[in-house]
C-alpha cells in the first residue's frame, strides 16, 4: 500500500543575495528550479509527486519584495513576499480594495493566510484562485523581473491556462500593482464552496461598479467569474449591457443569464458543470444587485 503523506522528495535549498542572482540561476536551470516564497502550494506539490524540482530557490530575503505601499495617485503596489493576512490588515486596502480584502479571507484559514501570499495565489494559476477575479476587476498587473531587465504584464494577459502564465525562464514576480479604483466604486465578491470554512470555489464571481456620466446608463460595470473555466472569465458582454442601458432590474437578470452563457465548467468530483453554472446566474445576479444597493445609498 502507499503511503498517503509520503515524505517530500529531495531536493537542493538555493539561497542567493539578489534578485539578479536568483533569477539567473532560474534561467539556467528550466525545468529543474522552482522559485519559493509561501510555499502553501509549492509543497502540496511536492508531498503528491505533482512537482518535483531539483532546486528550491528562496526568494523570501530578497530586497523589497516585503513591501506593501499605497499612493493615492498610482494605487496599490504588493510585494511578492506580502501575505494575505498582511494585506488584509492594512487600512488602505480595506478602503480602497474591498473586494480583494473580501476574496483574500476566503484562502485557507488564519494560519495559512499567514504564509500564503497575494503573488503566489496569482501565479499559481489556479481557475479557482479566489484573489484573481477581485485583482482583476481591479485591472491589476504583475511586475515582472528577468534576467533580461524588467516589465508590466495586465493580468489579464497574464493567464494562459490552469497552472500556466506567461513568464518565460528566468523570469519573476516580484510585485503586483493595482491603480486606484473610480472615485464612487463599490464591489462584491461572492463565492461558493462545498463548505463555508477553508474550501476551494466551486464558482465565484467579483463585481466592481462606479459612476460615470459618459456612459448611457451612468455607470459601469466590471463582472469577472472565477472557477469556471480554464482561466477567470471577463464578461464584457454584460458589461456593455449595463453600461448602455438603463439601471434595472431585468437587466441585472440579463446580464446574470450572459454570464451563465460566458462560462465554461466541467464536470468534476466537487460539482457538476450544470451546478457551476446556476451558481454563476445565482452569484452574478445577486452581487450585482448587492452593489447596486451600495451605489444607491452612497
Amino acid at each position: 500500500m502507499n503511503n498517503p503523506l509520503p515524505r517530500l522528495p529531495e531536493f537542493e535549498y538555493i539561497r542567493l543575495e539578489t534578485i539578479e542572482k536568483a533569477a539567473q540561476f532560474l534561467k539556467d536551470h528550466p525545468g529543474e528550479a522552482a522559485p519559493y516564497l509561501g510555499g502553501t502550494d509549492l509543497f502540496v506539490g511536492l508531498r503528491d509527486r505533482r512537482k518535483q524540482p531539483k532546486y528550491l530557490v528562496d526568494l523570501k530575503h530578497l530586497e523589497g519584495l516585503n513591501s506593501l505601499t499605497f499612493d493615492p495617485a498610482k494605487g496599490l503596489t504588493i510585494g511578492a513576499r506580502v501575505t494575505l493576512n498582511q494585506l488584509i490588515d492594512h487600512r488602505d486596502v480595506q478602503k480602497n480594495y474591498p473586494i480583494l480584502c473580501q476574496a483574500a479571507k476566503q484562502v485557507g484559514g488564519y494560519q495559512l493566510r499567514n504564509r500564503a501570499t497575494l503573488c503566489g495565489n496569482i501565479c499559481n494559476a489556479s481557475p479557482c484562485g479566489d484573489t484573481i477575479g477581485p485583482s482583476m476587476v481591479y485591472q491589476g498587473s504583475v511586475n515582472i523581473f528577468g534576467p533580461d531587465g524588467t516589465r508590466s504584464l495586465p493580468l489579464e494577459d497574464f493567464f494562459l491556462g490552469p497552472g500556466k502564465v506567461a513568464l518565460v525562464d528566468g523570469e519573476i514576480v516580484h510585485s503586483i500593482t493595482l491603480p486606484l479604483p473610480p472615485e464612487g466604486s463599490q464591489g462584491m465578491y461572492l463565492c461558493h464552496g462545498r463548505n463555508k470554512l477553508s474550501d476551494l470555489a466551486i464558482a465565484a464571481v467579483s463585481v466592481l461598479a462606479y459612476p460615470d456620466l459618459t456612459s448611457a446608463s451612468g455607470f459601469r460595470f466590471r463582472i469577472a467569474l472565477s472557477a469556471v473555466a480554464p482561466t477567470v472569465v471577463i464578461v464584457e458582454e454584460a458589461q456593455v449591457l449595463l453600461s448602455e442601458n438603463p439601471i434595472e432590474p431585468s437587466h441585472f437578470e440579463k446580464a446574470a443569464h450572459i454570464a451563465r452563457q460566458s462560462c465554461k465548467p466541467i464536470d468534476d468530483i466537487r460539482s457538476s458543470a450544470e451546478y457551476r453554472r446556476e451558481l454563476v446566474y445565482t452569484l452574478t445576479s445577486r452581487a450585482l444587485n448587492q452593489v447596486w444597493d451600495s451605489l444607491q445609498s452612497v
